[in-house]
């Protein structure tokens, strides 16, 4: 039909994906013998939505989809509707966060599932960024990644400078001499806090650029940092904490 498509699989992804409206859904399709409260609930939403519902084998599923992982639901989607910067810091006191060289789509949909369950009013993407492999993505982040406000940025410096602008602090998760152990710093006011990939971390530019240095205190000597998903979890617990 001329439109780029990909796949969203399983109930909890499609349900996000319509409930959100983070994204175009085209049509969906369901093993023709699956009968349940949730498919009930999602032909609710689809019919709300205007998009069709097609009843299927389960052969034909397997051939739209990379495994069994679908669980007899699967939707064909457009591309991601991203968010203007400005409007992640709508919602009183923003805690806005930017995962930096993320290389695992799995790992990716993992840090979003945590920030969103702890309160994160958005995160910033750069335009080319793990959103593509939607199907990964959203089952890992059990829907998170299609429910939370996301934002583009050409790179870390210039989300930084424009939500900077906006009031927000930014902050950089960084091991770095001056860095401030999470539970002593204050995050309860405005946040964007960047945290880098296991492999690249921060730009040395954004750290110098930085109001706040971040890190994770551990209770014995360990000479490697946490990855990106515990990290991003132990971040938005931590502002949980805080201003709960």
């Amino acid at each position: 039909m001329g439109i780029d498509t990909t796949t969203l699989e399983g109930f909890i992804s499609v349900q996000a994906a319509l409930k959100a409206r983070s994204r175009p859904v085209y049509k969906i399709f369901v093993e023709q013998t699956r009968r349940d409260y949730d498919i009930g609930k999602l032909e609710k939403l689809a019919r709300f939505a205007n998009v069709p519902m097609l009843r299927i084998r389960e052969s034909e599923l397997e051939r739209m989809t990379d495994g069994n992982t679908h669980g007899g639901v699967v939707a064909t989607v457009g591309d991601r509707v991203y968010t203007p910067l400005a409007d992640l810091c709508t919602l009183p006191n923003p805690f806005v966060v930017m995962l930096e060289g993320v290389e695992d789509p799995f790992n990716f949909g993992q840090a979003v599932r945590a920030l969103y369950a702890a309160g994160a009013a958005g995160i910033v993407v750069r335009p080319r960024n793990w959103m593509s492999a939607a199907t990964t993505v959203a089952r890992s982040s059990a829907g998170a990644s299609e429910l939370i406000p996301t934002a583009i940025a050409d790179d870390a410096m210039t989300a930084a400078y424009a939500l900077s602008d906006l009031g927000l602090q930014v902050a950089v998760m960084a091991e770095e001499p001056d860095a401030i152990d999470l539970p002593k710093a204050d995050l309860r006011g405005p946040l964007f806090v960047v945290v880098g990939g296991e492999k690249r971390g921060v730009a040395r530019k954004l750290i110098e650029h930085a109001d706040l240095l971040l890190q994770i205190p551990y209770a014995r000597h360990f000479s490697h940092s946490l990855g990106t998903t515990a990290a991003a979890a132990i971040l938005g617990y931590e502002v949980m904490r805080q201003r709960l």
